[in-house]
């Protein structure tokens, strides 16, 4: 072969070796396995307190309202009539005899007039008879027997008239009235108005339920506070001494109210005048004390955890008075210990 035929192959073996290489380069080239970075640990932060001695009160504050002592409830006794009006509004003054609310009567007023004119014919027809007769005559016994008879049927008309209206029998102040319209039916025995004596008055105080009243008693010292002015104050009523009553209302407002006597409320008090009161239900001197935030309750168990070095610690305890923000221990802490707080 000429030297010429070896000059030609010498390109191609380039070109192989070449592509060779170039074929190497497109192969995977085996990555190193990187190290996990490194996390620092997540700090908690965790709220604490101490065990501590002192005196824990239990309590009730907060706003009455000065009601009358003495109060009229009106209501028809008969339901279906239809109603035709109030009289007055809230806080009218009435005397006894006024007619404050009415229903329909269907000509009754004309039925009485007629009846008190037939009345007085048949007295003055009685009169004439008795002229020149003898007492037991028949016929001046008929005559009597007929005034009877018409007095009998005006005091039936009289009482229909009585039941058709409400009338004050008490001297006072209207503080409420219901939302009945005329033309409304009415029911029996439901409050439509209320009369107080603006004269004898007590601080009223209504909780949101009756067990937040837990621990109050007849005869109770209420502090009472009036226009930044200190008074005391006397318990005289609570749900469990409430008079039973068959109207709801006044029955569920009774179960979440007490009355409290002020003997010496300012002159000028009146109803509807706001004043703060406290009653301390419970009180306990030198006991351990943790904030409520720290006690845990699961079912049955109330518990705590306690901090010891860098654990912590479930321990049982014993409550003894809870307050909306501390709580008595009486087993299972020691004073100084550390309890963490439950956020």
């Amino acid at each position: 072969m000429s030297k010429k035929t070896d000059m030609f192959r010498m390109p191609a073996i380039g070109v192989c070796f070449a592509t060779a290489l170039a074929g190497c380069s497109l192969l995977p080239v085996e990555e190193q396995e990187l190290q996990p970075p490194l996390v620092k640990p997540v700090q908690q932060n965790i709220s604490t307190a101490e065990v501590k001695r002192g005196t824990i009160v239990k309590q009730i504050v907060g706003d009455a309202t000065f009601q009358s002592d003495k109060m009229e409830y009106l209501y028809f006794t008969e339901s279906g009539g239809t109603f035709t009006g109030m009289n007055v509004k809230l806080g009218d003054k009435v005397k006894t005899g006024d007619v404050l609310a009415s229903i329909e009567t269907s000509g009754l007023d004309s039925e009485i007039e007629l009846q008190e004119i037939n009345i007085e014919k048949i007295k003055i027809s009685l009169e004439q008879e008795k002229a020149g007769k003898e007492p037991g005559d028949p016929s001046i016994r008929l005559k009597m027997l007929d005034l009877k008879s018409a007095e009998i049927r005006m005091n039936s008309l009289m009482e229909r008239l009585e039941k058709s209206r409400l009338t004050a029998s008490v001297d006072g102040m209207v503080t409420y009235l219901d939302k009945i319209k005329p033309g409304d039916k009415v029911s029996a025995y439901k409050e439509l108005i209320t009369i107080s004596d603006p004269t004898a008055l007590k601080l009223v105080y209504t909780a949101g339920n009756r067990v937040d009243l837990a621990g109050v008693s007849v005869n109770m010292e209420v502090g009472v506070k009036i226009n930044g002015q200190t008074y005391k104050g006397k318990v005289v009523q609570t749900p469990m001494t409430a008079p039973p009553s068959d109207d709801k209302d006044i029955e569920d407002r009774n179960s979440r109210s007490i009355i409290i006597d002020v003997p010496n409320a300012p002159k000028d008090a009146g109803i509807g005048t706001h004043a703060e009161i406290t009653i301390v239900t419970d009180k306990r001197e030198n006991v351990l004390i943790i904030p409520r935030s720290a006690l845990r309750t699961y079912l049955d168990r109330d518990f705590v955890q306690v901090l010891e070095g860098e654990s912590r610690k479930e321990i049982d305890v014993e409550k003894g008075i809870v307050t909306s923000t501390e709580v008595e221990i009486r087993q299972g802490l020691q004073e100084g210990q550390t309890v963490i707080l439950n956020y």
